[in-house]
């Protein structure tokens, strides 16, 4: 939450030190009440969003919760119902695909496979009638900016799946788009390749300084590419903001659930203070403390949410009365540098804790079966209210 006081403003004006070149800057894409329905089913459901210009921002979601089609109505593959998207100012709606500042990269890639490389990347160029002089000079700038120069003669069959995402990357840049719309860009690709190409498809995007929108499942790539993400479910945004809040403050407990894995606990507010509050749970022996207030009458019914990374194991009974709780180990996932340890409590909840290995060597790395204790601080947990 905002601790800034709102300041109204005179109609068209705007505050001191602001000018219309940073609004124009931080709306650079508007998404104004967009609305889309296919027959009785609405897919997206009032869709409020603006993008900054040179910002990489993801939508994140399941299948089926909108993204996609938030994506292809921004590349105009498919119509609006109701509302308008922006792009530096200008309508998208009265401009058709081809005409539109924008360039899609499919999740297939959809490369010409009787085509080589430099021909794949030209086509769009050729489309629009660029000279060869200033086609073949442009080509060869984007071939470079993806390190593919040395590829430009090959054809797609004679690429890995890496290589093949550079080329469309190379294709989607070399017009100069204002927004480049990136569909799930490294589905394709193995796991391994997949954690080193994101470092290098944003260093070549930071360097472009393209606008970017991205939409993807997977949570990892979003919280390591975007400078912020949107977190959808049922047609609509459910969360935004930079990666590290929407996954430390989950504004619900949707968000917490979607965005990596959390342990929940449910009880009821016995204590609420500006600067703390304690909740009565089934779950555990003693009070979870948690060190921030909300908004809501004693006896409240909530959640409160902590992050398997956040909870520690130790052989003896912690110091305090609040925030920890007996049990057993009842699975290990060893993970490499970390081990994830399933710990079921006397309650019998079931709490997972993300242990490295160095904390694990210094309480004598417990196994199944063993008696442990979990605990964590009060600045771990974050009250879900919804």
């Amino acid at each position: 939450m905002s601790d800034q006081t709102s300041v109204p403003v005179a109609s068209g004006a705007l505050p001191s030190g602001f000018t219309a070149a940073d609004s124009a800057a931080d709306n650079f894409v508007q998404v104004v009440d967009v609305v889309k329905k296919f027959g009785e089913t609405t897919a997206v459901k009032g869709v409020n969003l603006s993008v900054k210009k040179g910002e990489l921002f993801a939508l994140l979601g399941s299948s089926g919760c909108g993204k996609s089609t938030l994506l292809r109505m921004l590349a105009g593959l498919e119509t609006i119902t109701s509302g308008k998207i922006l792009i530096d100012g200008e309508d998208l709606a009265v401009l058709p695909p081809y005409r539109r500042p924008v360039n899609m990269m499919f999740q297939s890639y959809a490369l010409f496979p009787h085509m080589t490389v430099e021909s794949n990347v030209g086509f769009g160029l050729r489309q629009e009638g660029v000279k060869k002089g200033e086609l073949k000079d442009r080509v060869a700038a984007a071939l470079e900016l993806v390190q593919m120069s040395r590829f430009a003669k090959r054809k797609p069959h004679q690429l890995s799946g890496g290589q093949q995402q550079r080329v469309a990357l190379a294709r989607s840049l070399v017009k100069r788009p204002k927004l480049l719309l990136l569909d799930e860009p490294m589905s394709a690709l193995d796991k391994q390749i997949r954690q080193r190409t994101q470092i290098e498809l944003v260093n070549i995007l930071e360097k472009v300084g393209v606008t970017c929108i991205m939409v993807t499942h997977d949570q990892e790539e979003a919280m390591t590419m975007a400078n912020r993400l949107a977190v959808m479910s049922e047609g609509q945004i459910v969360q935004l903001g930079a990666p590290n809040e929407v996954y430390e403050f989950p504004n619900s407990r949707f968000s917490a659930e979607f965005i990596g894995s959390t342990n929940l606990f449910e009880g009821n507010v016995v204590e609420d203070e500006p600067d703390h509050v304690f909740i009565e749970s089934p779950d555990l022996p003693v009070r979870l403390y948690v060190s921030h207030g909300i908004t809501g009458p004693l006896g409240m019914p909530v959640t409160i949410s902590v992050r398997p990374e956040r909870i520690a194991l130790t052989r003896k009974p912690p110091e305090g009365t609040f925030n920890w709780g007996k049990g057993v180990v009842k699975n290990i996932a060893y993970m490499g540098g970390y081990s994830l340890y399933h710990v079921k409590l006397d309650s019998g909840k079931t709490v997972i804790a993300n242990m490295s290995s160095l904390a694990l060597s210094e309480i004598d790395s417990p196994t199944w079966e063993d008696e442990v204790y979990v605990r964590w601080s009060a600045s771990a947990g974050v009250v879900l209210t919804s």
